[in-house]
C-alpha cells in the first residue's frame, strides 16, 4: 500500500465528515426519538467501525487535517432545494442515510487507489442499509392489523353519545376507531375530528379519519382511509408523508394488489354483507376475504372485513381466518356498544387466533 496522494486525502477527509455527521444524526433519533438502545448501539459500532478503518489505513488525524482546504472547495456552495428541505423524521433519517451511504462509497473507491482493501468500508455501507430500515420502521411502526376498528358516525350513535361510544367500544377490546362523517363541513369536522381523535388517543386507541387526509394531519390522527372515488394513495402520502397510516377501501382482489403496490397499509375489503347504511349494489363476499388471504401479494398486508357486519354473522368471517373487522351500526346504534364489542372482539380471536402470524399484531 503507497502513501496517497493530497487530492485523495482530501477525498477521504471530505467523505470521513459527512458520513459521522450523517450516523450522528441517526444516532440521535434512535437515541432520542425512538429511544431504542440497540440502534443507538449499531449506529456508535458503524461510527467506531469506520474510525478504526482509516486508523487501519495508516492515516491520521493530521495527515486529514493537512489535507483539508474548506476555503478553495466549490462544492460548498452547491446545494438543491432538497438539501434545505426535511418533512418529518422519516425524510431526516433517509436523507442522512443516504448522504453516510454515499460518502462511505467514495472512500471505499478512494482507499482502493492506494492498494488497500476497501471491504471495511463496504461492510458498514452494507449494515447501514439493515440500520437505516429499521430506524424508519422504528419511527413509525407498521399498521397494525386490529381485530376490530369501530366506524364512529355521529348520526348513527342513538343511545350514546360518540365519545362515550368510544369509551364503551374501547372497553369492549377496540383498539381503533375511524370518524367518518360525509357531509359535515370541514370547519365543523376539524374540531369534531380533533376531539373524538383527543378523546380515543387518551384511552390508547387509534384514530383513522375517513377520507380527508387534510383533517388526518391536522388533528394528528394515526392515518385516512380512503374510498375508491377519494385520493390518490400516492397524493394521500405526499400530503401526509410517511408518518400516517393509509387505508384503502378495495371491492375486488385486483384493486387491493394495485392499492397495496401504492403504497397502502391497510385495506378495507367489502362489501361483504348487507349494510343497513348504505345500500350496496353487489356484494364481494367472503370470497374476497380468501382470496385475500391466501394470495401472497396481499396476504401479509393488514385488513378490516366491511359493511353489515354484526355479532352474529362474524363468526362467519372468523371461521375463514379473517382477523379484523370494521363495524359501524351494530356498535354505534347499540345500547350495550360494549357487549357488542366483546363479542365480535371474542368471535374473532377465538376462530382466527395463529391464522395469519405474519401480520403484525
Amino acid at each position: 500500500m503507497h502513501r496517497p496522494p493530497p487530492h485523495i486525502l482530501r477525498m477521504i477527509d471530505a467523505n470521513l465528515n459527512r458520513c459521522r455527521e450523517g450516523l450522528r444524526v441517526m444516532e440521535d433519533c434512535a437515541r432520542f426519538v425512538v429511544e431504542d438502545g440497540s440502534l443507538s448501539e449499531r449506529l456508535k459500532h458503524a461510527r467506531h467501525a469506520l474510525r478504526s478503518g482509516i486508523e487501519a489505513l495508516g492515516i491520521s488525524s493530521a495527515d486529514l487535517l493537512r489535507a483539508r482546504d474548506a476555503g478553495s472547495d466549490v462544492g460548498t456552495t452547491l446545494s438543491t432545494q432538497a438539501e434545505q428541505q426535511r418533512s418529518d423524521l422519516h425524510d431526516l433519517v433517509s436523507a442522512a442515510a443516504k448522504r453516510s451511504g454515499e460518502a462511505l462509497r467514495v472512500i471505499e473507491e478512494s482507499v482502493k487507489t492506494m492498494g488497500a482493501a476497501g471491504s471495511p468500508f463496504e461492510s458498514i455501507r452494507y449494515a447501514l442499509y439493515d440500520i437505516e430500515r429499521d430506524l424508519i420502521l422504528a419511527l413509525h411502526p407498521p399498521c397494525p392489523q386490529w381485530a376490530l376498528c369501530v366506524l364512529v358516525t355521529e348520526s348513527l350513535c342513538t343511545h350514546h353519545s360518540p365519545e362515550q361510544i368510544i369509551t364503551h367500544a374501547h372497553a369492549g377490546g377496540a383498539s381503533c376507531i375511524q370518524i367518518r362523517e360525509k357531509t359535515m363541513p370541514d370547519s365543523m369536522f376539524l374540531e369534531y375530528a380533533g376531539r373524538l381523535t383527543e378523546h380515543a388517543h387518551a384511552l390508547g386507541m387509534h384514530v383513522m379519519i375517513n377520507d380527508r387526509a387534510h383533517i388526518a394531519k391536522l388533528v394528528n390522527a394515526e392515518g385516512v382511509h380512503l374510498g375508491q372515488d377519494d385520493l390518490p394513495i400516492g397524493a394521500a402520502r405526499a400530503l401526509l408523508g410517511h408518518g400516517f397510516w393509509i387505508g384503502r377501501t378495495c371491492p375486488s382482489i385486483d384493486h387491493a394488489i394495485e392499492a397495496i403496490a401504492q403504497g397502502a397499509d391497510i385495506c378495507g375489503l367489502g362489501p361483504v354483507f348487507d349494510s343497513t347504511t348504505k345500500a350496496k349494489p353487489a356484494l364481494a363476499g367472503l370470497d374476497l376475504i380468501r382470496s385475500y388471504l391466501d394470495s401472497p401479494e396481499t396476504g401479509s398486508t393488514p385488513m378490516l372485513a366491511i359493511s353489515g357486519i354484526t355479532a352474529s354473522n362474524v363468526p362467519q368471517l372468523a371461521e375463514i381466518g379473517c382477523p379484523g373487522v370494521a363495524v359501524s351500526s351494530a356498535i354505534c346504534s347499540s345500547e350495550d356498544p360494549r357487549q357488542q364489542a366483546n363479542l365480535i372482539i371474542e368471535a374473532i380471536t377465538r376462530h382466527s387466533a395463529g391464522a395469519h402470524p405474519t401480520m403484525p399484531a
